[in-house]
């Protein structure tokens, strides 16, 4: 008789997506209601929309960086990180810009295109603390893996394609990974660029794939940002792949994304 493997999948809506968590090991559920309380918390401390979490308050000068939470100071100090790699192409001032047009969501600090892949690699990291080894978890096309939905498989994830809903646009697949899509079409256009005031051009669409989760985040809009530099630049990073969609549909990847194609 074929042993059955354990399995526990669970969806919740917070911060306005779909998190999806899918654990292919014997697990606790404690655990699991532990692993979305945390995105919970994260939501208290981080989001634009509600005017009393930390992050809202901080940007309107209530709060001084010394009073923060530690975990808004390591999402503001891997922000600062991935901003000086980027040459300011990934910027989270950008609200307070005057140039930028005031909208529902999009607060003076933002750090929206990082946080949601740093909180899936702590919740990864509480997992992984209680034996749990093998999961994915996937907030709104940004995808945590670890270990095998099955022995001797791997994950895989579809990247959405911009314009055809229905579709992929790829297929990538492995173990122990972070896979991130930025892009300019899933809530409009959103993403600015902080030289300009106005939204990037060139890629529609930028997934990149790394060890980190947090970084793969952030790199994906920085590269979106960048426009038709911006592959270029995923390309000069090391341990990190991508894939680009350009405004006129084409495909570019770098040199090494194609080993993640499944």
């Amino acid at each position: 008789m074929t042993a059955i493997a354990a399995r526990t999948f669970r969806v919740e809506q917070i911060w306005g997506t779909a998190i999806g968590l899918d654990i292919r090991d014997d697990v606790d559920p404690l655990v699991v209601d532990a692993v979305f309380d945390w995105f919970r918390r994260v939501d208290d401390l981080f989001s634009t929309w509600r005017p009393e979490t930390e992050i809202s308050r901080f940007g309107r000068r209530e709060l001084d960086e010394s009073e923060l939470s530690p975990d808004v100071r390591d999402v503001l100090a891997l922000c600062d990180r991935v901003s000086i790699l980027s040459g300011g192409a990934f910027d989270i001032t950008v609200g307070a810009d005057p140039r930028v047009s005031p909208r529902p969501g999009f607060g003076p600090v933002d750090p929206s295109g990082l946080v949601k892949g740093w909180a899936l690699d702590r919740a990864a990291g509480q997992l992984e603390a209680h034996g749990v080894g093998n999961f994915s978890i996937n907030a709104g096309g940004d995808v945590v893996i670890r270990g095998r939905p099955e022995p001797g498989q791997e994950w895989r994830v579809g990247i959405q394609h911009p314009w055809e809903r229905h579709r992929v646009a790829a297929v990538v697949g492995g173990v122990d990974l972070g896979i991130a899509t930025s892009g300019r079409y899933e809530r409009g256009e959103h993403i600015v660029d902080p030289t300009t005031g106005r939204h990037p051009e060139g890629l529609m669409a930028v997934t990149v794939i790394a060890d980190e989760l947090a970084l793969a985040d952030g790199y994906a809009t920085a590269a979106v940002v960048l426009g038709t530099e911006g592959m270029a630049w995923l390309a000069s990073i090391d341990d990190v792949e991508g894939l680009g969609i350009t405004d006129s549909r084409q495909v570019v990847t770098t040199e090494g994304f194609d080993r993640h194609r499944r």
